[in-house]
């Protein structure tokens, strides 16, 4: 079987690309750095906005990344039908560029926050999670300090009946309504999460259950690769 190409966008003060590079190779990905200046993407299969402090969070986080020329180039790839999938910062710079509903706030507790969280699957129907089971639970670290997920009452409901809600906090974790700790776009095809699989791949990692979450998208970007040949 062909190893789809992933890219994982490498901006200023992105800190877990590395990890997700090695993450999708473990997973047998052919992982691809993609520097956030480039204005076109190389022939890929998904894209991977990893976690971080892009340009240091000034402002807010990722509200400069999101005019980054690469994030053009998401955004046109995103359009296409193309799989992108957002950790954490990556979440963050996909709500502040449109792709993803909701917005992000400091956590509750106005601490920064990590370590090992339990989260709920409330979707097993997307290309990010399609190796997980309904309901199971992942165990899968954080470590953010505004990881506060926000929508008004009016959109999460829009959200909950449009079962764009994906994951949720299966604990208090950082306030986030309703406890969500990742959503998908209403076409599927792009996500976001707070927490990090990229860190989970392996149980001498204490977890291996970010791994479901990845080898779903590298199983999603496979079919893609496959399917343009």
């Amino acid at each position: 079987m062909p190893r789809p190409r992933i890219g994982v966008v490498q901006f200023p003060g992105s800190n877990d690309d590395r990890d997700a590079l090695w993450a999708l190779a473990a997973l047998d990905a052919e992982a691809i750095p993609v520097w956030h200046a480039t204005t076109e993407l190389p022939e890929l299969s998904a894209v991977v906005l990893p976690g971080g402090f892009s340009y240091g969070d000034y402002l807010r986080c990722g509200a400069i990344a999101r005019f980054s020329p690469a994030m053009a180039a998401v955004a046109a790839f995103a359009d296409a039908g193309g799989l992108v999938l957002g950790i954490c910062n990556g979440f963050q710079i996909l709500c502040e560029a449109g792709l993803l509903p909701g917005v992000f706030r400091p956590n509750e507790s106005l601490t920064f926050v990590c370590r090992d969280v339990r989260l709920r699957v409330e979707r097993t129907d997307t290309a990010f999670t399609a190796r997980c089971a309904e309901n199971q639970q992942l165990v899968i670290p954080v470590k953010h300090g505004e990881g506060c997920w926000f929508a008004d009452q009016d959109l999460y409901d829009e959200l909950e009946a449009r079962s764009q809600i994906v994951l949720r906090y299966d604990e208090a974790v950082n306030g986030s309504v309703h406890d969500v700790a990742g959503v998908v776009n209403e076409r599927g095809n792009v996500m976001g999460l707070m927490p990090h699989p990229e860190h989970a791949v392996d149980p001498l990692l204490g977890s291996a259950d970010g791994a479901l979450v990845l080898a779903s998208l590298v199983d999603a970007a496979r079919e893609q690769a496959l399917a343009s040949v």
